[in-house]
Parts: structure tokens; sequence; C-alpha cells
């Protein structure tokens, strides 16, 4: 018996040590992480801009992502605000001589990496070097290496040059065989977003937006490109219409590319250009290490802001979270923007293809409040539609880029009937009491009635006019133009400022300019400051450590049924009144 208690007690000490030895070294490491030491940027420094990663609206940094292990997992996810602050601080720092663009696939939209493109555009009227090499190239990626000076493509890589497409899954099928009723309530001619799971294909007026959508953002591609690289249009889209760009060689005819070689080779270029020994390494640095060292873009007044709050993901109430907009949150961190009177003017940055009908509507309430005290812009990254234009249209102008996907300006309703599935496939049924004939109204556990379905569809026509009601009078229009606008219909940025659903084509930057002149600001006489603030690496890391615990438990404890539970948490986030987009779209 003793010897036992001494087992327990060594056991005890031993997790005691084990506990107090974590937090030191937890500590020593977020001591290390929230450093702000400056780096120091070396003369001959080449600004080294990997795009070949997730790209989001504000950076994630987990600096042991290389590592792997419990601190590792997923590589960083590079900020847009981080990409075109490093640019234009690079294009007037005497020690950054150029930059080495790694673009051959970005994980990104496409208006966001129009934000980046015109940056980079902006960056070359310092007549500093953008080079770029690739295995081979996406049509995305190339839209950003078509601009750089000198476009390497390895002998025996790959160039895709083939146009644009839109693919749809459709999961009628499924439900079909799961015997799991969809119950879709709609407002809107081209409100297909229930479709995927009431079709096996597109409709009509589905394939009617969607080949407009994409010839629009097409266009755009097509002219940028033609710009950078002196091919006419028509002849960029004949090469693509006859697949003739198959080959590097053919990249090389085409004047796609400038030359045909491999990595080293484009080093020996750099360094000759650099005027550096061969012996010598090219310094690289990196956008998160340059922001730390390099020379800073030139700040104003700190009593005068422009507070830029960013909306990225889709839109649920309460809190959310950080891939997701919560109203609750939203609404916290506006108010806090209100009643800062150092903060003169505000953006709104939206990149959301929509969700709750409620949350949008109260997040619009609260832009409406802030609008009647200081200027309120809307800027839109690479979706901002049917929810994420509900919140745009509270605000004072709508600024989006040529190739926003944005309007989709209806409502629709999805309740599941499980009845079935529970039955046929797990022998569970269901059975109850209530006070009235439609006290468990409305219900997935049975067949409503036709004046159920009624009441519901009802709801969301009330939902629809007023979105449309609403978007009429923040439009400055006429209810039946809005909804001649509507229905529904999904739109690009040059579409959309051509029939009055946006005011200006441009990026963040000229919303804050725009902001800055509503508030009577100017150049260069006041701050940019973005909400919410980018998380530290350290508390970034915890919060990566605590959600990779939890998904790895219910893993775990799911096993194979851990993907369907990760589908029917997100379908049921879909229920009840949406203002989303008609499609999961990824145009490619």
């Amino acid at each position: 018996m003793l010897q036992f208690f001494k087992y327990v007690l060594a056991t005890f000490v031993g997790i005691i040590i084990f506990l107090f030895a974590s937090f030191f070294i937890l500590v020593g490491i977020g001591s290390m992480l929230s450093s702000d030491d400056e780096v120091v940027i070396a003369e001959k420094s080449v600004l080294k801009l990997d795009l070949n990663k997730p790209i989001q609206e504000v950076g994630v940094e987990n600096p042991f992502a290389e590592i792997g292990g419990p601190f590792g997992g997923n590589e960083n996810a590079v900020g847009l605000k981080d990409i075109i602050e490093a640019l234009k601080s690079a294009q007037k720092d005497d020690n950054i001589k150029g930059i080495y663009l790694k673009t051959e696939g970005p994980e990104a939209g496409w208006a966001t990496l129009e934000e980046i493109r015109n940056q980079l555009l902006e960056f070359k009227k310092s007549k500093k070097f953008i080079v770029t090499y690739g295995e081979s190239y996406s049509e995305k990626g190339y839209y950003i290496a078509s601009l750089a000076d000198k476009i390497y493509l390895n002998p025996a890589g790959g160039m895709e040059w083939n146009g644009l497409s839109a693919e749809y899954s459709f999961f009628k099928g499924t439900f079909d065989k799961l015997d799991i009723k969809p119950l879709v309530f709609r407002v809107g001619e081209f409100k297909s977003a229930i479709e995927m799971f009431s079709r096996q294909d597109m409709s009509d007026s589905s394939k009617k937006q969607s080949i407009e959508l994409i010839t629009a953002i097409n266009g755009n591609f097509l002219k940028n490109i033609s710009a950078s690289r002196k091919i006419p249009v028509a002849e960029l889209k004949g090469l693509a219409d006859s697949l003739a760009v198959d080959n590097p060689k053919a990249a090389l005819k085409y004047k796609f590319v400038t030359d045909l070689g491999y990595q080293d080779e484009l080093e020996s270029y750099l360094k000759r250009d650099l005027k550096i020994e061969d012996k010598k390494k090219i310094t690289y640095v990196g956008v998160d290490k340059y922001l730390k060292g390099g020379s800073k873009v030139d700040e104003g007044d700190f009593n005068k802001r422009i507070g830029v709050l960013v909306a990225e993901g889709e839109i649920t109430s309460g809190d959310g979270g950080d891939d997701n907009i919560g109203s609750d949150k939203f609404v916290k961190e506006l108010k806090e923007i209100r009643e800062n009177d150092k903060i003169k003017a505000v953006v709104i940055r939206i990149n959301s293809p929509g969700g709750s009908a409620l949350a949008s509507d109260v997040m619009w309430r609260e832009i409406q409040i802030t609008a009647k005290k200081k200027p309120v812009i809307a800027s839109m990254s690479d979706v901002a539609a049917s929810g994420g234009y509900y919140m745009a249209m509270g605000c004072d102008k709508i600024v989006a880029q040529p190739n926003t996907i944005t309007g989709s300006i209806g409502i629709f309703g999805l309740i599941f009937n499980v009845s079935d599935f529970m039955n046929n496939k797990l022998g569970v049924t269901f059975d109850g009491v209530g006070t009235s004939p439609h006290a468990d109204w409305p219900t997935a556990t049975r067949d409503m009635t036709e004046f159920e379905k009624s009441m519901i569809q009802k709801s969301v026509n009330e939902g629809y006019e007023t979105f449309t009601k609403k978007a009429a009078a923040g439009r400055k229009m006429s209810v039946e133009k809005l909804k001649s606008l509507a229905q529904g219909r999904v739109w690009s940025g040059v579409e959309a400022k051509e029939n009055g659903l946006v005011d200006v084509l441009g990026g963040v930057d000229d919303a804050i300019k725009i902001a800055a002149k509503a508030a009577k600001l100017g150049e260069g006489d006041y701050r940019v400051r973005y909400y919410p603030e980018k998380k530290k690496p350290f508390d970034e890391l915890v919060t990566k450590m605590m959600g990779d615990e939890e998904e790895k438990a219910s893993t775990k404890a799911l096993g194979e049924l851990a993907p369907y539970v990760k589908m029917y948490k997100k379908l049921l986030n879909m229920g009840g009144t949406q203002t989303r987009m008609p499609f999961e779209l990824v145009i490619r």
C-alpha cells in the first residue's frame, strides 16, 4: 500500500512539474512572439511576395506553420492589408530594389487579386523591377504575373489559358438517397441558392446570370492582361478558344512569358541586375518580416482617423467566429467606432456571400445609425452579395472592384424534413402533443400542411419587400426599378456600376479617400486604422491550439460520421430566412 501511494505521489508531482514547465514554455514563446524588435532591412534586398497561399482581408500569422506538430498545422493566411502596406512602403524604400513574385496559383478571389495587381502597377512607377518564376501558372496566377518585367516559366512546366468557368454542385440525388426532403421558399427568379437541393442541373435563369457574370469578369481580365503584355484582346480570346497556349514553348511564342528557364537562372539574372557576386545569396524579405523593419508609410494626425471595419465571411447572429460575421460582435465594434471622436469617418470593408436575413438587418440598422453621425463608405471585396449587399446599401456610398460579385437582392427560406431519413435509415420515429394544431411549427420531423407552408412563404415575401424597400431608399431609386435589378440576380462590379447598385469602381484605398473627403480631411492629414485589430502571433497560436483540439476530439468521437456532422452543421446555419448568394460560386 505504501508503495502504491509512492507511485501516486510521484505521478502527481510529475504532472505538477509538467504543467509548470508547459506554462513557462508558453510564456517564453509568448514573449518571443510578442516582441516588437525591429528587423533591419539590408541594402539590395528583394521583397518576396508569395501569393501561393490563402489571402484574407486581415492576415493570420502562425510562426510555427513550417515546424508541424502541435504548433503547426495550416500555413499562414496572408493579409491583403499587409500586402498593400508592404508594397506602398517598398516603393519608397531605397533598400528594396525590386519584387520577386510567387504567383502560380493564388488562393484568392478576383477582386482581391485586382487590389494587389493595381498596387503592383503603382509600385512599377518607382522604376524598380518586378520578376516572377513559376513551374506553372493558373489564370489567376498569370493575372498577377502578367505585369512583371521578367516572367520565367519552367521549360517543363505548364500554362493554363482556356477561359474562365464556373461549376456548381447539386445534392438532390444525395437527399433523395437519404430520404431527406428540402422545403424551399423563395422570392426572385434568379434566387437559385436552393437549386443545389431541388435540382440536378442549372435552371435557365441561373445559367443566364452565371454566363453574363463570368463574361464580365473575363472581359476585365483580358483587358488588363492585354494592356500589360501588349497583346490584343481578340488575340487573347482566340488563343483561349483554340487551346493554343498548351505548353511553355507556346507561352513564349505568343509572348505570355519573357523567358523559359529554371529558378536558378532567374536568380542569376537577379544577381547581375543587383550587381552582387555569384557566390553571394540574394537577400529576400517576406511581407511579415518587411513590415517589422521596412520604411513606414507616412501617417497623419493621430486625432484624425479613418476606421476600416472588416466584415468577412458568412453572416450569422451572435458573436460569430474568426471565419464569419457575427451581428452582435459587428454591432459592438461599430458602436465603439461611432463613439470614438478621433475616428472621423468609417469604411465598411465587406467580403461576404450573405447569410442570416435577421443578422443582416441588425447590422444594417447599426450602419444607418452610424451614418447619421459620420460618413460611412462601403468597400466591396471579392463578394458583397445578398446579406453582404444588405450591409452596403446602408452606407453613404458604395465602392466595388470591376470583378466584385454583388447584388443578389433576394431572400429564401429552407427547412429540411428529416422524418423519412430518421425512420427509414436509423429507425427513429417522432410523436408528440401540443396545445394547438401548429404548436410544433415549423418542424423538420413531419410533413407540413399547405397552410403552414404558405405562412413561411408569406414571411419570405415580407422579408423581400423589406429588403427591396430599404435598398431602393439607400440607392435613391424607385422600388419598381430596384426590383427590376433584384430578383436574386448577381452582378459584377462593372454591371452594378452601370445599373446604379454601385457608385464608384475602385479598391479599399479609393473608399478611404472618399471617406476622408466626406469628413473634410486633407490628404496626408489622417491615419487609417483597421478593426478588429490583427491578433498577435501568441494569441493566434493559443486560439489555433484550442480549436484544433476541439476538432480532433470531435473527429475522434464521431469517426467516419464526422464529415457528415460537419455538413449537417452547415445546413443548420442555412435554416430559416436567408439573404445569401444564389450559389457556391468559384470562378477559375
